[in-house]
């Protein structure tokens, strides 16, 4: 049987071109490399699965100009990966410290790529600050880590920091959409919406749960298998709600709540999310605001549609009531009878005007 390669290492990143949401920085990176002027520490810093270690490897081959060199060849003798978790110790930092001073056998630098810089021990810290302060000249230290706010204040002043930012539901998107069509796969577009949204900003999340649905779905991505898989209400399921609501009819709103109920939702993802959707409709009623909703276009035009009917003071009212529902949802007893209350509460609202 062939070795199955997830999507995570197949299509990791090669070249700054490829990186992901993150164009800031390797613009920045690119143009420090090419006026001669990277600092020797580089701190790179953000939450997880946003090609933090994918872009100090990419910087690691370019500052040797290895970035056009045979991919398959081995330049570990000059660029060396730690991971600070397993190797956070004084005896570890010092014999990083004795190694940073033999000069490379290849290219002009040699750089320490140091994960999770965030585990190393309070001593650790200590025994690096003197190199990290003054390295030699042919080295350079890049620092990768997801809690910036655990590493000492002394270390953090002699980096030069890279704050990466969450990938953009478009952004993961329009990613995902690429590998599909790479790999000859159907899918909706509505369905990679979910996978984006569901990632939370970190494409390493939304390439192995899109590896997930192309195995649950036999390779045809539609927006009610991967809801079902992902245990993701839909937006469908949101706009329907919302027209119940508007029309005031209290016996399909239980009736539809029944149904999501019974699919194995709980009630307050529910409840959570009907007042986002809520604020989507609220964001739609200004144009300008509409890449606020990071949607696919069709679903745009679905939100403008919808909030023509849904006047102002009630979607305001309504959020207020979803809000309150989910602070009291933890402390009553009858968590159905509370989400069937607050949809009551929001059908038996009237107002005139939008």
């Amino acid at each position: 049987m062939e070795t199955f390669v997830v999507s995570a290492l197949k299509y990791r990143p090669k070249t700054f071109e490829e990186v992901v949401g993150q164009k800031a920085i390797t613009q920045t990176l690119e143009n420090a490399i090419e006026k001669n002027q990277l600092a020797q520490a580089l701190l790179f810093c953000g939450p997880r699965g946003v090609g933090k270690t994918s872009c100090a490897r990419i910087l690691a081959k370019k500052i040797n100009g290895l970035d056009n060199a045979d991919p398959n060849q081995d330049f570990a003798f000059n660029i060396f990966e730690l991971d600070a978790a397993s190797n956070n110790s004084v005896d570890d930092i010092r014999s990083l410290n004795e190694q940073v001073r033999i000069p490379p056998q290849v290219g002009t630098h040699k750089i320490y790529i140091i994960d999770e810089v965030h585990m190393l021990s309070i001593g650790a810290f200590n025994a690096f600050l003197k190199t990290l302060e003054e390295p030699p000249k042919h080295v350079i230290f890049i620092l990768a880590t997801t809690e910036k706010q655990k590493i000492i204040p002394t270390i953090l002043s002699r980096c030069q920091t890279y704050d990466f930012k969450r990938i953009s539901v478009k952004d993961c998107k329009d990613h995902l959409q690429k590998i599909a069509e790479d790999q000859k796969i159907t899918f909706e577009e509505e369905a990679l919406d979910l996978i984006a949204q569901k990632a939370d900003g970190a494409m390493r999340d939304a390439l192995s749960t899109f590896d997930r649905m192309v195995n649950f779905t036999n390779r045809n991505l539609t927006v009610k298998s991967v809801s079902e898989n992902l245990n993701v209400l839909d937006h469908d399921t949101f706009f329907s709600i919302t027209t119940l609501i508007l029309n005031h009819d209290i016996p399909g709103l239980l009736s539809a709540l029944d149904k999501i109920l019974q699919k194995g939702f709980d009630e307050l993802q529910f409840i959570t999310g009907l007042a986002s959707h809520f604020r989507d409709l609220l964001v739609s009623k200004e144009e300008k605001n509409l890449p606020l909703l990071e949607v696919s276009e069709t679903t745009q035009k679905r939100y403008i549609e919808q909030t023509t009917n849904a006047p102002l003071p009630l979607l305001l009212s309504g959020i207020d009531l979803a809000s309150k529902c989910e602070l009291d949802y933890r402390n009553t007893k009858n968590k159905r009878l509370l989400i069937e209350l607050c949809l009551m509460q929001m059908a038996s609202l009237h107002f005139e005007g939008k």
